[in-house]
């Protein structure tokens, strides 16, 4: 760990390999971006992207770019780092490795309350609103149930692998009674898409982000750092515990709903993304910030693979995500039963 002190007296702490693999991620995730928006219909390459979005290029060009293709990879990159965040905020809450708002059933009930809007006829905007106000009253419900004198991590991995079960027969239910149309269009949500994705999509999310990234970065990441040795120690230390979680699960929960609300229940990246991190950083700790930007990462790399995987045709990213997620959960499984954790 390096220390930087200034002159006012404050002093500065930072762990050189967690800044660059930050930075590297951060690189990565917008060099894949600039592929990615050179991809389509009108292929452009990534000389051209630059000087479109710096004001030069032909009015098509400009279009394509800053109306179309931009605003995609801005909902990619928020998004990624959204889920990235929240995942790490939630695996170091429970310790548990396994601590992932795909398991939890945060993700299910951003999708019920958007199931809910498909059933009764609602707009795009309303889906979006509904998958908020799901994923909040889910995570108020499984607080609420897990409480007992406190919220054990242990209780809240079992309450929220319950609902979880609860909500997807839920979701199931609610397809069998939409329209027919509708309940096509919910199930392209469900499996998370970038599709058509603009600004009125992105910019919900960037505002939830740029307020609660800060507090969790800043204000929130020591605490949680002392969390992770435990309730009895981090008292002993001077944590107020029990707010500090409520706090921590509030934003966590509400990263992932507007996440949810952007793109659909995007799987597995809140689960990979901090293991990714803490392997490439090997630091103790949350590691948020290099977290967030392997999410970017990890999201904009399998949205570019989903539109050049088959040639013609687009996955929506969600297939992507879910299938290397699964994977590497089946590789974290085994991992963690050899070493007896299990």
């Amino acid at each position: 760990m390096t220390v930087i002190r200034t002159p006012g007296g404050l002093s500065v702490r930072f762990r050189p390999r967690a800044l660059a693999v930050g930075v590297g991620a951060a690189v990565l995730a917008a060099g894949l971006g600039l592929v990615a928006m050179g991809s389509g219909d009108y292929p452009m390459g990534p000389t051209d992207v630059l000087r479109t979005l710096t004001g030069g290029g032909s009015a098509a060009e400009q279009f394509i770019v800053t109306e179309l293709r931009l605003p995609r990879l801005v909902t990619a990159l928020l998004v990624g780092a959204a889920l990235a965040l929240g995942g790490t905020v939630f695996q170091s809450l429970v310790r548990n490795p396994l601590g992932s708002p795909d398991i939890l059933g945060f993700t299910q009930g951003a999708s019920t309350g958007a199931l809910v809007v498909v059933v009764l006829g609602g707009g795009s905007l309303a889906l979006a609103g509904a998958a908020v106000v799901g994923g909040l009253a889910t995570g108020l419900l499984i607080y609420a149930l897990a409480w007992r004198r406190g919220v054990h991590g242990y209780r809240l991995v079992l309450v929220g692998i319950g609902v979880a079960a609860i909500l997807t027969g839920v979701n199931g239910y609610l397809l069998t009674r939409a329209p027919l149309m509708d309940a096509a269009r919910a199930v392209l949500w469900l499996t998370g898409s970038l599709d058509g994705r603009g600004w009125a999509n992105a910019g919900p999310l960037l505002a939830v982000t740029a307020v609660l990234a800060p507090l969790l970065l800043v204000a929130c990441a020591p605490a949680l750092r002392m969390m992770e040795l435990g309730d009895d120690t981090a008292n002993a230390l001077g944590v107020p515990v029990r707010r500090l979680r409520l706090v921590l699960l509030a934003a966590a929960v509400l990263l992932v709903s507007f996440a949810a609300a952007a793109a659909g229940p995007v799987s597995f990246v809140a689960l990979v993304a901090p293991h990714v991190a803490k392997r490439l950083t090997r630091a103790p700790g949350p590691n948020l910030l290099p977290s967030m930007a392997v999410g970017s990462a990890l999201l904009v790399g399998a949205d570019l693979l989903a539109q050049r995987a088959f040639t013609g045709h687009q996955l929506p990213v969600g297939v992507v995500t879910g299938v290397l997620g699964g994977g590497y959960l089946v590789w974290l499984l085994a991992v963690e039963r050899r070493a007896g954790r299990l």
